[in-house]
């Protein structure tokens, strides 16, 4: 496809601001902080390069044949948005850059606006007992951008004052391996001990792996972190931010639930200012602390000193 797009070989590539600095390209950008970063086309460089280029995979074999020519790509918004859309796809954020006409346009600002999910329609409830917990009920929501399912697991009831609630990220890995590279699954299941203790309230499970990044791509930081580097230094090598994810949908489930005061059980400030952002208020933070093993005491101790996650 690309071979047709761009018969003569000139259409640049664009990789993430995150990608670039990981590659030591950024330094060479004045004034570009932050913004995606335009690296030329020359005879040298094709896909397989430029492959090399975006995969970290490759850094340990990366030999290019000649010196790369970088730039802060613009428009700013429009590079931006598309590396956005390879995100929201689960790919590893790089783009070739090519000048075709294509018969339907998307503005950088669409594309913002639908990955913020803002609305949220539910589309199936049900009773659910699970153990431990009788009185449960699931309820699955859609979101309006891309089809992705999400749920609520209502516990029990908060008894008209505002519910104890947890947002909790999907981790195939951590909730149904039990993987003990991070504290995912110990978190969500404590979670549902502490809502049913305090009565009842709301575990939403949203389906943002790996921080947002998609499990593919977790893995990959996975091996990264096996060569010696920490979680937030994994995503930036593969050009991702520190945590891609949003909870605006977050906010739209509890709206759409009834439910604008909640008290949140996190140590992560972000969510905090999600959902204060999107209109929740958030009453109190409730701690949610669990004791590290030898596989995760690095990671736990990232999030608190890179993360700002409180103690």
């Amino acid at each position: 496809m690309l071979a047709l797009l761009d018969s003569d070989r000139t259409a640049p590539a664009v990789i993430s601001h995150e990608r670039a600095a990981a590659l030591s390209l950024a330094n060479e950008i004045a004034g570009a902080s932050g913004a995606p970063v335009r690296v030329g086309r020359s005879d040298w460089l094709g896909a397989d390069e430029v492959r090399a280029l975006a995969d970290p995979a490759r850094d340990m074999n990366r030999f290019l044949a000649g010196p790369l020519e970088v730039a802060a790509a613009e428009p700013v918004e429009e590079a931006a948005a598309a590396l956005l859309l390879c995100r929201l796809a689960g790919v590893l954020p790089a783009i070739w850059l090519v000048d075709a006409e294509v018969p339907v346009r998307v503005t950088p600002a669409e594309v913002v606006s639908a990955a913020r999910r803002g609305r949220a329609e539910i589309v199936a409830r049900a009773r659910l007992p699970i153990a431990g917990l009788d009185q449960t009920q699931m309820v699955a929501f859609r979101a309006p951008d891309d089809g992705s399912e999400h749920v609520a697991l209502m516990v029990g009831a908060p008894g008209g004052r505002p519910p104890l609630v947890r947002l909790h990220s999907e981790c195939l890995t951590g909730d149904v391996f039990g993987s003990l590279k991070c504290d995912c699954g110990p978190q969500l299941h404590e979670a549902l001990r502490l809502i049913a203790a305090d009565g009842g309230g709301i575990l939403l499970y949203l389906r943002q792996e790996g921080r947002g990044i998609g499990l593919a791509n977790k893995l990959r930081a996975y091996a990264l972190q096996d060569r010696g580097l920490d979680t937030v230094e994994a995503n930036r090598r593969l050009g991702f931010p520190d945590d891609a994810r949003d909870y605006a949908l977050a906010a739209a489930m509890l709206r759409t639930l009834g439910f604008d005061r909640v008290r949140l059980l996190t140590n992560n400030p972000n969510k905090l200012a999600g959902l204060a952002a999107e209109g929740i208020e958030v009453v109190e933070r409730v701690a949610h602390h669990l004791p590290a093993n030898p596989h995760n005491a690095d990671y736990l101790a990232t999030k608190r000193k890179k993360s700002g996650h409180l103690v």
